[in-house]
């Protein structure tokens, strides 16, 4: 296989592709189909319809993955959870597109993860006995979605010795063995949503962050750019809503029910070694777990929650201390050390869009109980709005919307093939293996690495971290403002990079960034 000594022609994304692809579409000839909204599943909707060969405009008010798509939890879930409450559909559905990801699409982002279950005093036998019980079944959903056991091994379970080898940190006081299982795990959500954007833009969509969309119609939107403030019209043919748990501001008619997933981060030193994630069973609960997961960048994340939010949607969803509360209170029941409060050095909460389905918009039970299955809706107006679904569906969700822009609008355009179709940076894990480049950058880019790699070779600068505290470096940075659509200080430490989400360290890079940025600006000009 050939790698790319560079960007994949037509993907990169920039300020000035922004400014003059922008300058052509608002007030310009009619597109086939106009998204709004550019997270997972609005980029992957994008993704879809360009792929069909249709005309593509896409905007957000923010930018790429401002929203809920990159405060997951960083997992391409087998739909285990699904199949315990008997959502058999929506199980199947995401176990098929885990696979997908894993083995197809995205190879370089997504990589089997093991989780170990740890058996204390505080986990019964009958409770234990369900838990494996459940894991076995979720391999069967692996084996129904055919995907391969060399990309996610058999779920087994462990001795006590064994349990403290893959986590250590677990106490050892009451451990008769453990559960060790296997799910997807992301190396960075908001990277697979600048995957996707990319990827369509190669295809011929129009991506333009920081355009907001005021109004919609059947034919088209009234939008307004951030940055300068001046208005105009995109008319096309099929209009999709995607902008997830801001939907029903946008199309009468649909009711969100918002649901806050709050994650702590710790630093790496705070639990020590983590070869293994963990699932801790939240007390009194059958089938729901905090998640420790440890990241490449050394960093820990611990969550998540899943509570109702009442009222206005916030631009960012912020932790409460009762979450953070709660998270440490469970973490707590199963590890050697404690963590206290002082030792979370940042925190993030993203809101899941669920569809709000309860007779007369009535709040239901929990929103932990609200279906994650997605929906697609078109309006009296003719606008396709979908939501619902979770991240690892989205694309299944984009496809889903796509068909019925098609179907409604009488677009000339054949079935989806994004299923097949590798995302920005894709290889087989052997090529990937083979790159010229740290490992690290590899999993993060993919067969761009060694372009993002060679940026720095002749730039100490460049080379350099950003801050001492993580792994992201100058160059970066910089292949964020030329190739993935970066045009700020907050684009580069909260998306591209995850330097943001501790506070003390995004203050530490700040004087770096904007020094790039004046560089990178006079570069331009």
């Amino acid at each position: 296989m050939n790698v790319p000594s560079g960007p994949s022609p037509g993907s990169s994304l920039s300020a000035r592709r922004r400014t003059d692809e922008l300058a052509r579409t608002v007030g310009g000839p009619t597109v086939d189909v106009l998204v709004v909204g550019l997270g997972a599943t609005g980029a992957g909707v994008a993704l879809d319809a360009a792929a069909r060969g249709l005309s593509v405009a896409a905007v957000d008010a923010h930018d790429l993955a401002f929203g809920t798509s990159r405060f997951s939890s960083k997992l391409i879930h087998g739909g285990l959870r699904y199949l315990a409450s008997g959502q058999l559909d929506v199980a199947h559905e995401s176990a098929v597109e885990r696979g997908v990801l894993m083995e197809r699409t995205a190879p370089h982002l997504v990589r089997a993860q093991p989780f170990v279950l740890p058996l204390t005093s505080l986990v019964p036998h009958r409770q234990a006995a369900l838990a494996r019980a459940g894991f076995r079944a979720g391999d069967t959903l692996r084996l129904a979605a055919r995907t391969a056991r060399a990309t996610l091994p058999p779920p087994r379970r462990l001795s006590a010795v064994e349990t403290r080898h893959l986590a250590p940190a677990v106490r050892a006081d009451g451990l008769r063995g453990g559960l060790l299982s296997w799910d997807g795990r992301l190396t960075d959500d908001a990277r697979l949503v600048t995957a996707l954007a990319r990827t369509a833009a190669g295809r011929g969509a129009v991506v333009l962050t920081r355009v907001r969309a005021l109004s919609l119609t059947g034919s088209g939107a009234r939008v307004r750019d951030e940055l300068t403030g001046e208005e105009g019209e995109i008319r096309a043919r099929a209009v999709i809503n995607a902008s997830g748990v801001w939907a029903d501001g946008l199309v009468d008619g649909i009711r969100i029910r918002p649901s806050r997933g709050t994650h702590l981060v710790l630093r790496p030193d705070c639990l020590g070694p983590l070869p293994a994630g963990l699932h801790i069973p939240i007390p009194g609960e059958s089938n729901r777990f905090v998640l420790v997961l440890p990241q490449e960048d050394g960093r820990v994340y611990v969550g998540l929650t899943d509570e109702p939010v009442d009222g206005a949607v916030p631009d960012v969803a912020e932790a409460p201390e009762s979450d953070i509360g709660f998270l440490l209170d469970v973490l707590g029941s199963v590890v050697d050390v404690p963590v206290r409060r002082d030792d979370v050095v940042g925190a993030f909460a993203g809101l899941r869009p669920l569809l709000d389905t309860t007779a007369g918009g009535g709040a239901a039970a929990r929103t932990s109980d609200i279906s994650r299955r997605h929906a697609v809706l078109t309006s009296s107006e003719g606008v396709i709005t979908v939501v619902g679904g979770k991240l690892t569906t989205y694309r299944r969700m984009a496809q889903d919307a796509v068909d019925a822009a098609v179907r409604v609008r009488r677009l000339p355009a054949g079935p989806s093939g994004t299923a097949a179709l590798p995302l920005v940076g894709a290889a087989p894990p052997r090529t990937l293996a083979t790159l010229p480049a740290p490992r690290r950058l590899v999993q993060r880019y993919g067969t761009e690495a060694p372009a993002v790699h060679a940026l720095g070779a002749h730039d100490p600068r460049l080379r350099a971290r950003v801050v001492a505290s993580h792994p992201a470096t100058g160059a970066e940075l910089l292949w964020a403002l030329r190739h993935e659509g970066a045009l700020d200080e907050a684009d580069l430490l909260d998306r591209r990079t995850r330097v943001g989400l501790v506070p003390e360290d995004r203050a530490e890079a700040l004087d770096a960034v904007r020094e790039l940025l004046d560089t990178e600006l006079s570069r331009r000009g």
